[in-house]
């Protein structure tokens, strides 16, 4: 018997043919919508697909996708980047993150330009990897700037669980997780109210699919019952993409507003409950937290409870971290492409003085980023 291999699991939800199909599906059922309909993504994942399997070009006109914040460290404020920046120059301080923070563009520089200045700084693809760097530096403060949407959230709790119940006294960190559903509302909120015309109107969302496991997909039933916006949350493969395409344009064209999941396989209604209780025991909202290109949205972040402010660098570091406001760079757009409000090629620096080698902003720096996507696979626009 053949070892199963990785490439069999996803390998159908890659099919030509069975992708073709569903774009011919969606060209017959587009052409009964009463009007174009602009769909956005809130997850970098499904931009990056979107882009890498050329989906745009199979779509009719009349299907146009707006890309969202989709990505945590695109979505990361310049403040939150120094912070991470004054709490790597401590002395005797290491400080720890997930590697594509190495480049965003803080006012005072990236965590990369702190690194050459000989700021001790390590990245890390599981914040449990943080657990080997304590241990072998018992003297050294080690700082975790946890950084991402309700994904990763777990995985930094799980690691608080860790470090309390085994006592460990040398590890901080720096919360800056943030959710999904309160910067869905901000988005439709600000466009009802500044938006004249459908350009830039969200009239449905593909709703993210990794999110979606931990939270269920209970998170967005306002959506079509409030907000009028149907929400199909959908899987990263691009037979998943298109499926879910159809379902919203059969939405609109039988008169319906639902939220329906195309990624049945892994997204249950109520979602991953010991994750949950996990994130609910270590941490509470944040009354704001501020997102770059939308500012500060209320109940969007997370923060540690006040019983554990023992563990909370921000807390403990308070009178050495600013708090005041900070610009972004006069010519960078990426505030606008979180919004939704312009596409990566519209900006006048992207791939010029903008590339992923000396990015002015973090879309660019991201793997998630929308406009590394269209970097990376814009020949296929």
């Amino acid at each position: 018997m053949n070892e199963l291999q990785l490439k069999d699991l996803y390998e159908g939800f890659r099919n030509p043919e069975v992708i073709q199909g569903f774009a011919k599906l969606i060209n017959t059922e587009a052409k009964q919508l009463p009007r174009p309909i602009n769909i956005m993504e809130v997850c970098g994942g499904h931009t990056h697909s979107i882009m890498k399997f050329g989906l745009l070009q199979l779509l009719p006109q009349n299907i146009n996708f707006i890309h969202g914040p989709g990505c945590p460290v695109c979505i990361m404020p310049k403040e939150r980047i120094d912070h991470a920046y004054i709490l790597a120059q401590q002395e005797d301080t290491i400080l720890v993150t997930l590697g594509d923070m190495i480049k965003v563009p803080g006012s005072k520089g990236s965590l990369q330009d702190a690194r050459a200045k000989g700021a001790d700084v390590r990245f890390v693809y599981s914040p449990l990897d943080t657990l080997k760097i304590a241990e072998e530096n018992p003297d050294k403060k080690i700082i975790f700037f946890a950084i991402g949407f309700e994904t990763t959230t777990p995985m930094t709790t799980s690691f608080i669980d860790i470090v309390l119940k085994r006592g460990i006294k040398n590890i901080f960190f720096h919360i800056n997780h943030v959710t999904v559903p309160e910067v869905m509302v901000e988005l439709i909120d600000s466009r009802d109210e500044h938006v004249d015309s459908y350009n830039n109107a969200i009239d449905a969302f593909l709703g993210p699919s990794h999110v979606s496991v931990i939270t269920g997909s209970k998170i967005y039933e306002k959506f079509p019952k409030e907000y009028h916006r149907p929400v199909v949350v959908a899987g990263f493969e691009p037979v998943d993409i298109m499926e879910a395409i159809l379902m919203i344009v059969c939405q609109f064209n039988e008169g319906r507003c639902e939220l329906e999941v195309e990624y049945k396989r892994l997204v249950s209604h109520d979602g991953n409950l010991k994750a949950q209780a996990l994130i609910g025991k270590y941490f509470e909202k944040a009354s704001l937290f501020k997102w770059r290109g939308l500012g500060n949205v209320p109940d969007s972040g997370y923060k540690l409870r006040f019983e554990f402010s023992e563990i909370d660098a921000e807390k403990i570091y308070a009178d050495i971290l600013p708090r005041e406001e900070i610009e972004d760079h006069k010519l960078c757009i990426c505030g606008d492409i979180l919004r939704g409000m312009a596409k990566p090629h519209e900006c006048t620096i992207f791939g010029t003085a903008c590339k992923p080698s000396t990015p002015l902003g973090s879309c660019m720096v991201s793997s998630e980023g929308a406009c590394a996507a269209y970097y990376k696979y814009g020949n296929l626009l």
